[in-house]
């Protein structure tokens, strides 16, 4: 009798074993299929965007790659007929026409104004976080306020004040008479020392939540050390900052590179690729691109089709430096831009 009551609860603790067993193993197999189903969609999901991301830039290459005089016939969709690069001569000749260093002025300038604001940028980021003062939390409602409120609707008061501009009277007292600043590079170099070149409240606003991340214990340990207040900022907080510097650095460069309205009303005659290019593309234009392109490139046969080609031809090359600055640094970058997140 003991010997099958033995027999039976050995059986049926096989059996509840067996029970977990599979159960253990259908788990299994729907967390696989789950996974793979997730997998699948996020996959799916990604080529979709590198699709709608790559399609304008696939679209392109039929188009600047091919004949001038071939393009439009629809024999060649995603691979030109007839390759040449004719397009890209023509739009570097228009650009460089003016001024053969333009490129390398932009980039200078873009780099230069990024410079400038990622500095004040910075102090003032860290002024907002980490320094108590009277009025701190007006000041910090006025640079959300200047990134919500649209740059046009202080256009016409920046504008008369650089092209009427003084300090208390005194170059007019020196000179007799008020400077007028606009159509020079200062006025650029101006708005970004005082905090209103372009995105610079968004740059203020990064850097503020970037320091109220960092531990007080750092500024504390630097005091116990004899750093100053300089000093501590200096030689221990922007050392740590290099993810949000970075980030800025490169936010800045990249939009004052393309930059077309400051650049437009106070420093239109300037060395900047971004206006020569939206100047020089217009739809007035065609006549002057299809003669230039007829007697000094040789194209006898110029359609609005091709004006089209040298016209995002010179695009290409605008963005050129941009896309060369991406591959170098988009690694990095990512990083940075996460450890800058916005937080606190």
């Amino acid at each position: 009798m003991m010997n099958e009551f033995n027999e039976n609860i050995h059986r049926l603790r096989k059996e509840k074993e067996s029970l977990a067993y599979r159960n253990i193993r259908l788990y299994n197999v729907r967390r696989k299929i789950s996974k793979t189903l997730t997998n699948i969609f996020f996959m799916g999901l990604v080529i979709g965007l590198s699709f709608v991301i790559l399609y304008p830039f696939l679209k392109l290459f039929p188009l600047v790659f091919n004949r001038l005089n071939e393009i439009g016939r629809p024999n060649a969709v995603w691979i030109p007929q007839y390759p040449s690069v004719k397009s890209f001569q023509i739009a570097y000749y228009l650009l460089t026409s003016i001024d053969k260093l333009i490129i390398l002025k932009s980039l200078l300038y873009a780099l230069v104004i990024a410079l400038i604001q990622t500095f004040v940028s910075a102090m003032a980021g860290y002024s907002l976080a980490r320094v108590n003062f009277k009025g701190k939390g007006i000041i910090f409602a006025i640079v959300i306020l200047t990134f919500i409120v649209p740059p046009q609707a202080t256009l016409i008061s920046q504008y008369l004040r650089f092209k009427d501009f003084d300090i208390f009277g005194i170059f007019k007292a020196i000179t007799g008479d008020k400077l007028d600043l606009i159509n020079k590079p200062i006025t650029l170099y101006l708005l970004a020392i005082f905090g209103f070149g372009v995105k610079q409240s968004l740059f203020i606003f990064i850097f503020r939540q970037f320091f109220v991340s960092i531990p007080h214990e750092l500024e504390e340990a630097a005091v116990i050390d004899g750093c100053g207040f300089y000093r501590t900022y200096f030689r221990v907080m922007l050392p740590n900052a290099i993810p949000a510097i970075l980030t800025v650095l490169v936010f800045a460069f990249v939009w004052n590179y393309g930059d077309t309205y400051y650049t437009y009303y106070f420093h239109p005659k300037g060395p900047y690729l971004s206006i020569v290019l939206n100047r020089t593309f217009q739809e007035n234009q065609f006549d002057f691109v299809k003669s230039l392109a007829w007697y000094r490139f040789d194209v006898m046969t110029f359609t609005t089709f091709s004006f089209d080609a040298v016209k995002q031809a010179a695009l290409l090359i605008f963005l050129a430096p941009l896309l060369v600055l991406y591959f170098i640094i988009q690694k990095r970058f990512v990083e940075n831009f996460e450890a800058a997140g916005i937080v606190g």
